[in-house]
């Protein structure tokens, strides 16, 4: 939802902060110097639940213990002087009793019942009544209105009667003083006009600033001056809203004013300890409305929601209830809890809620564990319980991949779900939906728990009568449709044989074919006038803002299906990138498309397009939709994006109709023109646009909000038609660019629309626009309509629907009373959802029968081969692995580690030893092993800066060359000779006693051999002077290994060198190797020949890789820390020897 509620608190400091600093909201929109700011005094008391306390004294502003006070509750309640939540001229003492009295308690206003938990502080002010006034911003698609009486507080009574109103357009000139005072204040004493213009127009400015969508003060008191002062402002209640999509906007504004240090002179040490947000302040907070406090699962999801660019909503309605649903999409959500209501079961739905927009696996899991959750809390009932798995007919998303998602939930909650009884019934459509279906079929067999799955060729909510065990009346049964067969046989079409011979055949003519016969390229010279009901034609040429390569080869696939001469996307706009060229298919062929990365340059370079795609994101769409729109050649601008700020959208639409711009969106998926165009992913994959026949131009036009339900629509015109002739999905937020008239007009004009589809909603008035062209004969053709939403009514509860735009705030607004005004001027209205094939069915036989429509023969489309990326996917084809890895994968929710989580990693604390035995082992080691591993990593770290490794790395930092190429070359030096050792040495160890050499035959043969012993020896230890480290490893290793045979043979023969030479004792390189050895063959983990192929490939030496990096690090920093400069070694140290260039180099005989 865009316009949410806030704290009057909130808004308090909101204007109490930007009142005065705000930008005027027009140039002229000046006030008097003189103007003396309001300074509002506000505090908020809360009550913590877990605790029961409210907040405490000392966390209050100094001002609450001196001052007479005004308390109330702060959760979006209205009329609580009525309610008797109103606390008037109290001491702090009296009014915290007065808040601890009621805190935590349920209180009942009106009709709804909550927990009051919050509240808000003033200063009293005595005023006589004569200095109440009223005063109401509020936004419409047209523009902003001002409301305003002379009569204001308590007692106001019907303020759109009553009060006097501004007007303020989009994009209009701002309004002179006078006529705001000739306009607003015609019944305000002289004195006191000048003052509240002032604040009229700074109270406007920060309106407009902030991005509200409503703001609401009643009284607004206007004092006397005193002693020839100006009158002074003051405000009491207040109710405001704000555009939540206006955060990334607006956020660091609403912020600031909610730093308390700004109004209390603190400085920063104040926040000292707190959590620190993104801006200066803590960010705004959207409480819930009154009555309806977030569950602890309706919590998780709204953060959930907010952290991906999918959506992800739920309500709870009735935490009892049997019927549960899970449904994609925002608009078949709506149309799900619709059909439980009209078939009598509103009581019993128990949530409402939708997830939409490509969720990831893991996301949807989250989703459907918490619903799962929900519905198998409690006792039993016997009944059992209902969950319907519904959606509609998917425009992109992978419905197998989603579907994995709520698999894994359904087989955690196994056993619940079997004692709760729960029935599931699943619907939907869309990518790889029989996949989906087919899993979701399987599992029910495996689980014991009854899963029934139906497909696109059920009627959406179908499978809610059969869910409940409503007997119900004829309904249309959708049929599948076979796919086309795999030539084309229509003349004129292209088919396989029509195709150029290979990559490198021979012609007839002795030519060869050369690869870049297989680029195709169109001829686009020819710019074709269209008239303006027909945006879209077969020759209609479009720019994708946006690096979008799925969605555009899915536009070039529709044109290739419906037979277009030439591709509809032209070419891409993407500012980030430099200019270069994408490829994509043409059927079997591939075509060019240029990138750009300004418009300018890409409207130069193509005269013949008057279309954009625009897929810039909700913070970008704003610029550059305006930048767009300043090019005469372009007629009609599709956004993509949601989350469009209102007053945004407000501007495009406006702009545009200036200058006679279609605009479908924002929020939007488009729309589709079949046999002619598309727009980025309208109608979803290939095979949807093929099954729902829009490769050829149907009879009907419709236009929707919702992109989903569009889909829908293609579905049961196609099997209850001869198919669509044009539909738009204008998008569901409030204000959308075109809205249902501007289409439904333009299908009236158009000739070859016969007959008109209108599917509206909850919320908004648009479809009154319509009544009335019905009504006046400005639309003559037949048109089917129906509002969803009508289930809001039975909710006791405010439920915001998947659309921003879909909350009814009227009677008029509600679906049941837009379906019924529908039906009264004549439009063609169903009883219920469910019913709207059998009447498109029959209103299209009338046109047939009656010769309006003629029936023409089918065709077969051209087969579109399926990318190779997306057949993969699904399955259909399979290649071997280029890779194979065995130790870690990213690709779920979460990375493991040969099969353990990283969560539980950290969780039970397996260390950095714990790691390396899950990525080079793949298994969990003993917990001696693993610190074992730690160990050797510790000591094995550096030796100093003199050794060949450390050396290297030094110089290589002294020469300029950043940590990687100098670690690298450090690391370079590793071998057999430095670091490398311990291979070889676990190596000839294990060796000799495998074969059964005693230590002084081993040493005997080594000696015989002339091989030196890998581990024995050291230039300045000795047995005298043991090495530490090597004492240390020893230690460890009697104390705490099971087994250590390979350390006493070392040992054993440490004596026998030693006894030669006391130098020749066992390093630090033969202990490790020969512990490490003893590890591997005695730890249990590993069969014998495991642990010895361990030792083969290298992973002794991979112990001292990793350790010794460390150090070699070190030194890196060190030398950087210390700014060495470039290392040059001393020639005195260096003996150079060159040969006479007398003597020969090379002795040889020419023949």
């Amino acid at each position: 939802m865009s316009a949410k509620a806030i704290r009057e608190y909130d808004a308090k400091l909101l204007l109490a902060f930007w009142l005065e600093r705000a930008p005027p909201a027009h140039p002229s929109a000046t006030i008097s110097p003189n103007f003396i700011y309001p300074s509002p005094k506000v505090a908020q008391v809360s009550w913590d639940p877990a605790t029961g306390a409210i907040t405490p004294d000392t966390q209050l502003p100094a001002w609450v213990h001196t001052t007479k006070l005004v308390a109330k509750p702060d959760q979006l309640i209205k009329r609580r002087g009525k309610a008797g939540l109103l606390a008037l001229n109290k001491t702090w003492e009296e009014a915290k009793q007065w808040i601890a009295d009621r805190a935590g308690k349920s209180q009942k206003v009106e009709s709804v019942t909550g927990t009051l938990n919050n509240f808000i502080l003033e200063p009293f002010l005595p005023h006589p009544s004569n200095t109440e006034f009223y005063v109401c911003i509020n936004s419409n698609r047209e523009g902003d209105s001002i409301l305003f009486t002379h009569e204001g507080g308590v007692d106001v009574g019907d303020v759109d009667a009553k009060a006097l109103r501004l007007d303020i357009g989009v994009n209009a000139p701002f309004h002179s003083r006078d006529v705001w005072a000739e306009t607003l204040l015609k019944h305000v004493p002289e004195e006191k006009k000048e003052i509240l213009i002032d604040f009229l127009i700074r109270l406007y400015s920060v309106y407009v600033d902030l991005h509200f969508a409503y703001l609401e003060i009643n009284p607004l008191i206007c004092l006397d001056g005193v002693n020839g002062a100006p009158p002074t402002i003051h405000y009491l209640d207040m109710a405001a809203k704000l555009d939540q999509t206006a955060e990334s906007i607006c956020g660091p504004k609403w912020a600031i004013a909610r730093d308390l240090s700004v109004y209390e002179g603190a400085n920063a040490a104040t926040y000292k300890g707190k959590a620190v947000s993104a801006d200066r302040g803590p960010p705004m907070v959207w409480p819930a409305p009154f009555g309806r406090d977030l569950t602890k699962e309706e919590a998780y999801i709204q953060k959930l929601d907010s952290s991906t660019g999918a959506s992800l909503k739920l309500t709870v309605l009735n935490p009892e209830g049997r019927i549960w649903t899970m449904v994609a999409g925002g608009g078949a959500s709506v149309v799900y809890s619709d059909a439980i209501a009209a078939h009598g079961f509103a009581h019993e739905l128990a949530n409402y809620g939708e997830y939409s927009g490509a969720p990831t696996e893991g996301q949807t899991y989250e989703y459907a564990k918490t619903i799962l959750d929900l519905v198998t809390r409690g006792k039993p009932n016997p009944k059992g319980k209902i969950l319907i798995i519904g959606g509609g007919i998917a425009n992109f998303t992978n419905v197998a991949a989603t579907f994995k998602g709520i698999i894994h939930a359904l087989k955690e909650f196994k056993t619940p779900l079997i004692n709760h009884q729960v029935k599931i019934y699943v619907r939907r459509g869309g990518p790889n939906y029989q996949e989906g279906l087919k899993a979701m079929r399987l599992l029910g067999e495996s689980l014991g728990v009854p899963i029934k799955v139906y497909g696109p060729e059920t009627h959406i909510t179908e499978i809610v009568p059969l869910a409940l065990g409503v007997k119900t009346s004829d309904r249309i049964h959708i049929p599948q449709t076979p796919f086309p067969p795999t030539t084309p046989t229509t003349p004129g079409q292209r088919t396989a044989a029509s195709e150029p011979p290979a990559i490198g055949a021979i012609q007839p003519g002795g030519g060869r074919n050369q690869p870049q016969d297989q680029i195709v390229h169109f001829d686009t010279t020819v710019v074709k006038q269209r008239p303006d009901y027909l945006p879209f034609d077969n020759s209609t040429r479009s720019f994708v803002f946006g690096l979008q390569p799925r969605a555009i080869q899915g536009m070039l696939d529709f044109d290739y299906s419906c037979g277009r001469a030439t591709a509809s996307v032209a070419a891409m706009i993407y500012p980030f990138g430099g200019h270069h060229i994408q490829k994509f298919y043409w059927g079997t062929k591939e075509t060019l498309l240029p990138v750009y990365t300004s418009i300018d340059e890409a409207i130069s370079r193509h005269p013949d397009v008057d279309v954009v795609v625009n897929f810039a994101s909700s913070r970008s769409v704003y610029s550059s939709t305006l930048e767009i729109l300043q090019h005469p050649q372009i007629r009609s601008i599709a956004l993509i994006a949601e989350g469009v700020p209102e007053r945004h959208a407000r501007e495009i639409l406006h702009l545009a109709k200036a200058k006679d711009v279609l605009i479908v969106g924002p929020a939007t998926v488009g729309g589709i023109k079949p046999g002619c165009f598309r727009i980025g992913n309208s109608g979803g994959m290939m095979d949807n646009i093929i099954s729902s026949k829009l490769y050829r131009s149907g009879s009907v036009g419709y236009v929707s909000k919702s992109g989903g339900m569009s889909n829908e629509l293609n579905n049961i015109l196609s099997f209850t038609t001869n198919g669509v002739y044009e539909g738009i999905a204008i998008g569901g937020d409030r204000y959308p660019g075109s809205t249902f008239i501007d289409h439904l007009l333009r299908y009236e004009k158009d000739p070859e629309c016969k007959m008109l589809v209108l599917l509206g909603e909850v919320g908004g008035i648009e479809e009154y626009r319509v009544i009335e062209a019905v009504k006046k004969g400005i639309i003559k053709k037949p048109i089917v309509a129906w509002a969803i939403g009508t289930c809001a009514k039975m909710f006791t509860t405010e439920v915001q629907f998947g659309h921003a735009g879909s909350m009814a705030n009227s009677d008029l607004e509600t679906a049941e009373t837009k379906n019924a005004a529908m039906k009264a001027a004549g439009f063609i209205v169903p009883d219920t959802f469910e019913e709207l094939p059998q009447v498109l069915r029959e209103t299209y036989e009338d046109l047939v029968a009656s010769g309006v429509i003629v029936p023409q023969p089918e065709r077969d489309p051209p087969v579109i081969p399926m990318d190779y990326k997306w057949a993969q996917e699904l399955g259909l084809i399979r290649k071997p692995a280029a890779f194979i890895s065995t130790i870690s994968d990213e690709r779920g929710q979460e990375l493991l580690y040969a099969g353990m989580r990283i969560s539980d990693v950290f969780k039970e604390d397996i260390g950095l030893g714990g790691v390396v035995s899950l990525l080079w082992f793949k298994r969990r080691l003993p917990q001696w092993a693993t610190k074992f591993i730690e160990m050797v990593l510790m000591l094995t770290a550096d030796h100093g800066p003199a050794v060949s490794g450390a050396m290297n790395t030094i110089i290589s930092t002294r020469a300029g060359k950043d940590l990687i190429s100098s670690l690298a070359s450090g690391l370079l030096t590793i071998g057999s000779r430095f670091g490398g050792a311990l291979d070889e040495a676990a190596a000839m160890f294990s060796g000799a006693r495998d074969t059964g050499l005693t230590p002084r035959e081993f040493v005997d043969n080594s000696r015989k051999a002339n091989k030196l012993i890998s581990g024995i020896g050291h230039k300045i230890k000795s047995v005298n002077n043991p090495d530490l480290r090597v004492e240390l490893v020893k230690e460890y290793v009697k104390k705490n290994f099971p087994s250590h045979s390979l350390l006493d043979y070392a040992l054993a023969v440490e004596k026998v060198t030693t006894a030669k030479k006391d130098t020749l004792i066992l390093n630090v390189d033969g202990c490790i190797a020969v512990c490490f050895v003893d590890l591997l063959r005695d730890s249990g983990a590993f069969t014998r020949e495991e642990a010895d192929d361990y030792i083969k490939i290298g992973t002794l030496n991979g112990l001292f890789v990793l350790g010794r990096s460390i150090g070699f690090i070190g030194h890196h920093l060190d030398q950087k820390r210390l700014k060495a400069p470039l290392y040059r070694h001393p020639a005195d140290d260096i003996f150079i020897n060159i040969a006479d260039i007398s003597q020969p180099r090379v002795l040889g005989k020419m023949h």
